[in-house]
């Protein structure tokens, strides 16, 4: 497979605008590794658990604090358009 190289001001040139908006609207670019967290959270809700098993869970497995797990769910919940206000 042949990659071609970019540096990163053309990487973000390219996404200027989309990352303006995520900007704008509160998304922080680390907030992509969470996703998966995010996402086993709306399951374990789903399947019954408990938000502070969860929580606990959480924190363990992606080894960050259940404050960040929280401050997380929080965010991730949060809808776009009050923070664009």
């Amino acid at each position: 497979m042949n990659f071609v190289r970019m540096t990163i001001i053309e990487i973000l040139n390219l996404n200027k605008d989309l990352l303006k908006t995520f900007q704008k609207v509160g998304i922080r670019l680390d907030d992509v590794q969470y996703i998966d967290l995010y996402n086993e959270y709306r399951k374990m809700v789903a399947d019954g658990e408990k938000v502070s098993y969860i929580v606990a869970t959480l924190a363990t497995k992606y080894d960050i604090s259940e404050r960040k797990v929280y401050d997380l769910i929080r965010r991730f919940k949060t809808d776009c358009n009050l923070l664009a206000v």
